[in-house]
């Protein structure tokens, strides 16, 4: 395969991972707290010798997206959406992650948890503990958690030092190489935060990545046609 295959191949693969990660997206469209995700192209660009240069695409960084999204009322005692930038911070059996998806529940211990059993953790690290009685919880925006007119906990809000090392792991947690603690954010008790991903947004721009992969199909076609006939010219 001449160097023009090559070229073309890199670019298919790329457009294939960013095809996955559009239907990634759109699958997860109704999912609280998910953020969008797209595909980060570089080029790479190699001296040939005797022959000029020659420029390889590659797509193995993913960019995600904080823009805010919108908040949905659950009237939840510990449904908990951010205002803001922040993530909660919970502990997975691989570590820390951080979420923006913000219900949890009690478990049997009482610690605060995710749906997945994860707890979530307060401004110094530990689990949160709600009280027995939860029909008298107030969460401020700042995090603190009363009951009965006493502090019990404050939720603590993070964020990564470096946004670009912000990376997906499963479902809407993620980790980060360095994380801190925020105090901007604003915790709205009782509301939850959609996924950020714009259907419409990522339909046309799968329409797009498809056409983009089909043109890059046809040239691959056309060339190995040519190679074929010149072979065949040069074997008579």
């Amino acid at each position: 395969m001449e160097t023009a295959g090559y070229t073309t191949l890199t670019r298919q693969s790329g457009l294939m991972k960013e095809m996955q990660v559009v239907a990634h997206n759109l699958a997860n469209a109704a999912t609280s707290g998910y953020r969008r995700e797209g595909i980060v192209f570089t080029e790479h660009v190699a001296k040939l010798e005797g022959e000029g240069s020659v420029s390889m695409a590659s797509a193995a960084a993913r960019l995600v997206d904080l823009h805010q999204a919108g908040l949905s009322q659950t009237g939840g005692t510990f449904d908990l959406g951010i205002q803001g930038e922040g993530f909660f911070m919970v502990q997975t059996p691989e570590g820390e992650r951080l979420t923006r998806a913000g219900t949890f529940m009690p478990s049997a211990e009482g610690t605060l948890v995710t749906p997945d059993g994860y707890p979530l953790l307060d401004a110094g690290g530990a689990p949160v503990v709600a009280p027995s009685d939860t029909a008298s919880v107030r969460i401020s925006t700042d995090g603190t958690m009363s009951a009965s007119g006493g502090v019990v906990a404050e939720i603590g809000l993070w964020r990564p030092v470096d946004p670009t090392s912000l990376r997906h792991q499963s479902g809407v947690l993620f980790s980060a190489t360095e994380v801190e603690p925020i105090e901007q954010g604003t915790i709205r008790q009782g509301f939850v935060e959609d996924s950020n991903v714009d259907p419409m947004t990522e339909v046309a721009r799968m329409i797009e990545v498809q056409r983009a992969y089909e043109m890059g199909q046809k040239f691959l076609e056309s060339e190995d046609q040519r190679q074929k006939g010149v072979i065949q010219t040069l074997g008579r």
